[in-house]
């Protein structure tokens, strides 16, 4: 470290808006990251209500941040503030980071691939026949991945039609694979050709940990894969579920920590560590 690295008390500023806030322990592992590799950056965790986002973003771009990532509900309003999109989170429709580009605030989305990559420590996507629950950002993001990764059939289950067909409309448009709309209808039963099933809601997610998705659970079955994309619980009710009729799970943490990894690439260039950010998050949240 040179003379003028050791004086230099104006670190590059990162972090996150979202409402609520508090039980986001991505600060944890992303401070973690910049430690272990002497990067001079930090990651401010952000409450940010939908009201104050345009502010919130305003607020970034005159204090320098190199770039920042948004969560549930600002995903897709954040676009509005942004001056170009990545190829992924344009046929997305949804941002979770964005990266200061010279003058410029460009939208990427992380959240797709991120899943997918953790998805992959269990089976590969290619093939499967794949269930979704949601159709809001970050399901969005999760479904257009999983076609990319060679998903052959997306089942997309939500409540409101309207997000729901027009999220199949945009598999079917956009990817190779064939997506359908299923009406989330009380206690749904999942199809048993089904191979992979994915909770891409809010449901279950701190402090409301006792909320569970209105599905029969006992038309799971042990030759499916289930990932929930929830990381704080990382064991949701939904995946202990899973697990004591014998599927294979994929849990949020996981997807968080590669979210991390490609989110701060695109700010400082480097290559970090997720083993450190997983460690982090294992520590911070009593694992």
């Amino acid at each position: 470290m040179n003379k003028k690295d050791e004086v230099n008390f104006l670190p590059r500023l990162t972090g996150s808006f979202a409402m609520p806030a508090a039980e986001n322990p991505t600060v944890a592992m992303m401070e973690a990251a910049f430690q272990y590799h002497e990067l001079h950056y930090r990651y401010i965790n952000c409450e940010v209500t939908p009201e104050n986002l345009e502010a919130a973003v305003k607020g970034a771009k005159a204090m320098g941040w190199t770039g920042f990532n948004c969560s549930i509900p600002h995903k897709v309003n954040v676009i509005q503030y942004l001056d170009e999109l990545g190829e992924s989170a344009r046929i997305i429709g949804a941002v979770n980071t964005i990266v200061r580009r010279g003058n410029d605030w460009i939208g990427e989305n992380t959240d797709g691939k991120g899943f997918v990559q953790a998805m992959r420590t269990v089976t590969d996507p290619a093939g499967k026949s794949v269930l979704i629950f949601g159709a809001g950002g970050a399901a969005r993001a999760v479904a257009v991945e999983m076609a990319f990764a060679g998903a052959a059939n997306i089942d997309i289950v939500n409540r409101g039609h309207e997000r729901g067909e027009e999220l199949a409309g945009l598999i079917n448009e956009k990817t190779g694979a064939t997506a359908s709309y299923s009406p989330w209808t009380h206690n749904f039963q999942i199809r048993p050709e089904t191979d992979i099933v994915i909770n891409a809601t809010s449901i279950g997610l701190y402090p409301n940990v006792d909320q569970q998705l209105d599905i029969d659970f006992n038309t799971l079955n042990d030759g499916m894969v289930v990932a929930d994309g929830i990381h704080n619980p990382p064991q949701t009710h939904f995946l202990r579920e899973a697990k004591s009729r014998g599927c294979s799970t994929v849990d949020g943490l996981q997807m968080l920590v590669n979210q991390g990894v490609i989110g701060i690439k695109y700010w400082t260039g480097t290559d970090v560590d997720p083993e450190v950010m997983r460690k982090e998050l294992a520590a911070v949240l009593n694992l």
